[in-house]
């Protein structure tokens, strides 16, 4: 059965990103790639990229179709250019900002989060999520809602030791834009490779477009679910088009 490689952005981990792509297992060999840092493995004091990319690089097999979300996106970038044996490439909404510098969204955008600083958990996820496009779904806060015998307070409710733990570990993650894309490395790879938005973000759209030129790769829009896109009405449909096409 062909490999599907899930690898996560920032905040949740894999099983939480891609809830929703578990009924694809029925087609695909499924792997939830959980980035260091992030649980059930232990947590980190600093999160680069890079390292991650080598991680990553390490687990992959000859024929595997990598997906990956946000920062997991950056990583499988610099992952798969280290890799002409894959099968497939799809990236959505990497925030590889420093690709597209000139774009005045991007400036926006990094306006905003550059200068911000917390050691609260809670707070970050305030600041972070509605700036990326992104909100804690209905799972993660229930999840949340079982007051454990430690945690952080959300509102009403508490953060779990899960759910704490990822937003730390986004809290110490090496800033993506600092990420130098590999464009003719991954332009010269044969595998297809797809770009994925959601519509929903001038300064992630921009991101996209320089990806889609640079790698020639194939762009699909998938609004509804903001930054969240494994989320969004229709993602699943557009993933395995393309998946099935690359295989």
């Amino acid at each position: 059965m062909t490999r599907v490689v899930l690898v996560h952005g920032s905040v949740a981990n894999a099983a939480m990103t891609f809830a929703q792509q578990r009924p694809l297992a029925d087609r695909f060999e499924l792997v939830w790639h959980t980035r260091s840092g992030y649980p059930p493995r232990p947590p980190l004091a600093a999160i680069d990229f890079e390292d991650q990319a080598a991680e990553l690089e390490r687990e992959l097999q000859a024929g595997d179709h990598v997906v990956g979300h946000s920062y997991g996106a950056v990583v499988s970038l610099l992952a798969a250019a280290t890799r002409e044996d894959l099968g497939s490439l799809t990236v959505a909404e990497p925030p590889a900002f420093g690709v597209a510098l000139g774009h005045p969204a991007v400036r926006d955008f990094l306006r905003k989060i550059q200068p911000f600083t917390t050691e609260d958990p809670k707070e970050y996820l305030d600041f972070f999520l509605p700036l990326v496009g992104s909100r804690l779904r209905s799972g993660l806060q229930a999840t949340a809602a079982k007051p454990p015998s430690r945690g952080r307070k959300t509102g009403a409710r508490e953060l779990s030791p899960e759910l704490e733990q990822g937003a730390r570990a986004a809290m110490a993650e090496r800033p993506p834009n600092e990420a130098e894309i590999p464009f003719a490395a991954l332009r010269g790879m044969p595998y297809p490779k797809l770009v994925i938005s959601g519509g929903h973000s001038a300064a992630f759209d921009a991101v996209c477009d320089v990806l889609e030129r640079e790698l020639a790769a194939e762009r699909a829009v998938v609004p509804g679910a903001g930054h969240s896109i494994a989320r969004a009405p229709g993602f699943n449909d557009v993933l395995v088009d393309f998946l099935e096409r690359a295989s």
